[in-house]
């Protein structure tokens, strides 16, 4: 007799082979190089319930370029697993052909070329219509938004999150959890919270004086749809106070918490749930290894990591589903789900080509009244970029290398620090930069740009302390973003060794000269957790440093050198 991990494994397999899961049929007309809405929305309903997932959007309301990583190192369990495969890899494990659309939306493969002949991605009306659409073919559909969406952009930071609540809001979603949100400050957050027409979920998010379950936000909600009792869970970032400012939001704190976890799958299933889905922003790592340790879970609806897989991951009897980042996708999830348990699916990453699927009008006005007020400011050329300017990878990024340039240059600095962060969407050689662009980039509630001397001892801890929160084999350990970028210096970094014994040959790249542990350099950055940090708006460092050069090139960085991976 078959067992339910065999049959949901024989799912996955079937899934993919006849075009049910990952990309679908638009897999298969790329080689027309020619696609239509139809295409892309093209979907075999199955079973009973359907759910829309959409993460990390980072306030992004309208398309964009998003060049996917090239590198992305797996490290003890994950290593030469997705999401940690990229380029030409990726296109050969997941059967894509080079040249192809979905090679454009899932690698960085060929990207400046592939840009220009496939546009833009994403636009919330564009994302709207595609919900439409589903929910039309399955209209009790449920819409969870995985968080880092009111974040990330000129309006969304001037309007305190409201230009992003507003327009979700049209997109009527059943439920969202949360990370970068919390960087409004937890006035704000329970503010809108309290206002929003769907539950805030997260099990993990406490009262931190009283080590309780916080009361400003939903452990779970259970729903029925097509006949079926489905229980979402929600799983805030758990590493807040480490990644983000703990004095933005003293009175939560968050972590991991397998073992409520498990108490909440428990009690879901105490109160009949069928299907238990987590609405998590832990990262793909994070929930691969939660999926091995809490038992009963169904589905997770990953995020966090910006990670766009076109297939599902099984972990036991637990699907990972993962969305992608900043409008790129949507993922539909139709699910058979009878006599209390889910028993198969079909799965489609649905990319968000924005010269091929209609705007939704509702969402387009809104949109347009969200962005009004703001155009003269949003629109102002700063400047023009010779180079393909990306963030997304886990060392060095052409955005940071020129935020460490402007830092370097502007702050009179021996070295510059850039966070490892993966938001901010990418501009092509040729195009002009916009103040938009600029806050795409930086655009963050702690913009400080310091200035302060460091040893060269401190700067290899600090260095140390960020590879650890990345290659730590245990994911548990992982609580950081990408690795911090570095700006006038170059080091040798060996993934697969220790915390403490990764870095070696630190060097300042103006003289050559080693880096000493005991002298002392000049090192300015932005995005410190600490309060009261002082300095300019980085925003402001890097407008001046592009009005001063007014075309910026970024030289390839070979600062870098990676190995053990």
């Amino acid at each position: 007799m078959i067992s339910r991990r065999d049959f949901l494994q024989a799912t996955v397999a079937a899934s993919a082979l006849y075009g049910a899961s990952g990309v679908g049929n638009w897999a298969r007309l790329a080689a027309q190089q020619a696609l239509t809405q139809d295409d892309l929305l093209k979907f075999d309903t199955y079973g009973n319930v359907t759910l829309i997932h959409v993460t990390d959007i980072h306030a992004q309301m309208v398309p964009i370029y998003f060049r996917e990583p090239e590198i992305n190192i797996g490290v003890g369990d994950a290593r030469g697993k997705p999401p940690h495969v990229t380029g030409e890899d990726f296109l050969r494990m997941f059967g894509i052909k080079p040249g192809t659309p979905e090679a454009y939306a899932l690698t960085y493969v060929d990207f400046v070329s592939l840009a220009k002949a496939y546009g833009r991605m994403g636009g919330l009306d564009r994302v709207a219509t595609v919900i439409k659409a589903i929910r039309a073919d399955r209209p009790d559909a449920l819409l969870l938004d995985g968080g880092d969406t009111w974040h990330g952009s000129y309006t969304c930071l001037k309007t305190n999150g409201q230009d992003m609540v507003n327009v979700m809001n049209a997109l009527k979603p059943d439920a969202m959890t949360f990370h970068w949100e919390f960087t409004l400050g937890s006035e704000r957050v329970r503010e809108i919270v309290e206002g929003l027409p769907f539950p805030a979920l997260g099990q993990n998010i406490f009262d931190k004086e009283w080590d309780e379950p916080s009361e400003d936000f939903a452990d779970y909600e259970i729903f029925e749809r097509g006949g079926a009792k489905i229980a979402v869970i929600g799983q805030a970032f758990p590493y807040m106070p480490i990644a983000n400012p703990g004095w933005m939001f003293p009175e939560y704190s968050f972590g991991i918490r397998d073992e409520r976890m498990q108490e909440m799958v428990d009690e879901v299933r105490a109160e009949g749930a069928d299907l238990v889905v987590v609405l998590s922003h832990n990262g793909f790592d994070v929930d691969r290894r939660m999926a091995s340790r809490v038992k009963g879970i169904d589905v997770i609806l990953t995020g966090h990591t910006h990670d766009a897989v076109p297939e599902p991951v099984l972990v036991g009897e637990t699907i990972l589903i993962a969305s992608g980042s900043n409008g790129k996708f949507v993922s539909r999830v139709d699910l058979d789900v009878r006599d209390g348990r889910m028993m198969g699916f079909r799965h489609k990453l649905i990319p968000v080509f924005s010269d091929v699927i209609e705007p939704d009008k509702e969402v387009a006005a809104a949109i347009e009244a969200e962005r009004a007020p703001f155009r003269a400011e949003l629109e102002e050329v700063l400047g023009e970029t010779d180079s393909l300017l990306y963030r997304r990878g886990n060392f060095n990024g052409t955005w940071d290398d020129l935020i460490c340039n402007a830092l370097i240059e502007e702050r009179e600095a021996d070295i510059a620090l850039s966070p490892g962060f993966r938001w901010g969407p990418s501009l092509l050689p040729g195009q002009k930069i916009t103040r938009e662009d600029l806050f795409n980039a930086t655009s963050m509630t702690y913009p400080n740009a310091y200035r302060s001397e460091m040893t060269g001892e401190m700067l290899k801890v600090i260095l140390e302390d960020v590879a650890d929160n990345l290659f730590n084999p245990d994911p548990y350990y992982q609580q950081g973003g990408d690795m911090v970028r570095v700006g006038g210096m170059g080091y040798t970094i060996d993934v697969a060794r220790p915390q403490g014994e990764r870095l070696s040959d630190l060097t300042l790249l103006k003289t050559g000269e080693p880096i000493a542990p005991e002298k002392t350099y000049v090192v300015a950055g932005w995005a410190s957790v600490r309060e009261g940090t002082e300095g300019p708006a980085i925003w402001d460092v890097v407008e001046n440093y592009i009005k001063r050069k007014g075309t910026v090139r970024i030289d390839p960085n070979q600062s870098v050198k990676v190995t053990g991976a």
